[in-house]
């Protein structure tokens, strides 16, 4: 009978070590589940951040593509405009005449209304007003009688 105790004992302490056993491995697998987890959430942040950069990264690559672009496209106008003014021919003395001082006195108008919306305006608008009409005023200035010199005919 004792011996029949001992087996019975021992084959209880196996089962009870053995479930304590199962018990251990599941509480450790959860905790290996919930660091995986924590992990994998992790990793796709970081993914997700990845992909936020590169977005962004393309978004400017296209958005400094579009300004050449529009550099190209600037100054392709402006040598069209520049061929298109070497193409006049000239014509009676009068018409070069009027051709010839319309540059001068749009100018002269230009800053003119300049001036006179520095003067007139309120000073809280005066600013943004006045560095439009100068900005129109410098760029008509510079523009039409930048290419001037190329152009000038010799007075008979």
């Amino acid at each position: 009978m004792a011996e029949l105790i001992g087996i019975a004992a021992s084959a209880a302490g196996g089962g009870i070590f053995g479930v304590l056993g199962t018990a251990l491995g599941r509480v450790a697998g959860y905790f290996e589940r919930r660091q995986t987890i924590a992990h994998e959430e992790k990793r796709w942040q970081h993914e997700v951040q990845l992909l936020e950069m590169q977005r962004f990264a393309d978004a400017a690559e296209a958005e400094a593509e579009l300004a050449l672009e529009h550099a190209a496209g600037r100054w392709a106008g402006l040598q069209a405009s520049l061929n298109a003014d070497a193409a006049i021919r000239g014509s009676y003395p009068w018409v070069d005449a009027v051709r010839g001082l319309t540059r001068p006195t749009l100018t002269l108008l230009l800053w003119g209304i300049t001036t006179v919306i520095w003067f007139s305006a309120d000073p809280t608008d005066r600013s943004s007003l006045t560095e439009t009409a100068s900005f129109a005023a410098t760029a008509a200035t510079l523009w039409w009688f930048g290419d001037r010199s190329a152009g000038l005919k010799p007075v008979k």
